[in-house]
């Protein structure tokens, strides 16, 4: 483990070398998460949700964003990732990931996932914002607050930087929706992507001073 405490107690920013851990983290946490096996086809075996991950992750990492972790005994046991919008473009390694990952996966999968870029797109905030990509925590290591520790980094973070006005996320999990809530989120969206599947956005503004 190459990452290093940053800016709050137990979550560290972690380096490119991190990215296999980061996947392992999020294949234990997202392996029945309603959106991937929508995404998959109901096929979400670690053979199949492992290269989801992979790009999901790989595509922060290779736009210079940051990953962040919770460490326990030299061991990662929870995971985010989030993005910065910009009109930057994405480099070209991306789009040659992208164009592997659905080439692996099939054309099922892609449209799927092309349906749901499609619902998020709506919930977008119009104030400059972090967006919290993924967080998770390895079912072994759930209730200890670590989600929580890495939510409120990335609240600090938002603090931490003059062009961000608050952080959005989704989630398909009905449960999460209080938990956000509590954390100072408000729904800014909701929409039913098939019968089996919800979705909701959120926004949290950040408060200075």
């Amino acid at each position: 483990m190459t990452g290093r405490s940053e800016g709050g107690a137990g979550v560290a920013r972690l380096a490119d070398s991190d990215v296999p851990d980061v996947v392992d983290v999020f294949s234990e946490a997202f392996r029945d998460y309603p959106v991937m096996r929508f995404i998959l086809g109901g096929d979400a075996s670690p053979a199949r949700l492992r290269p989801l991950i992979q790009f999901f992750v790989s595509a922060r990492s290779l736009r210079g964003e940051p990953l962040l972790g919770v460490v326990e005994n030299e061991r990662l046991v929870a995971a985010a990732t989030v993005s910065f919008p910009s009109n930057v473009a994405s480099p070209h390694a991306l789009a040659i990931a992208r164009e592997a990952v659905w080439e692996r996966l099939g054309a099922g999968p892609r449209d799927r996932y092309e349906t749901c870029g499609r619902v998020w797109k709506t919930f977008v905030a119009p104030e400059p914002h972090i967006h919290l990509n993924m967080i998770g925590v390895r079912p072994s290591s759930q209730g200890r607050g670590y989600a929580r520790l890495l939510l409120d980094h990335v609240h600090g973070m938002s603090r931490d930087s003059p062009g961000s006005e608050g952080v959005t996320l989704t989630t398909e999990d009905p449960k999460n929706v209080a938990f956000y809530e509590r954390a100072g989120y408000e729904i800014t969206g909701h929409a039913r992507v098939t019968p089996e599947l919800e979705t909701w956005g959120f926004f949290r503004r950040t408060v200075r001073g």
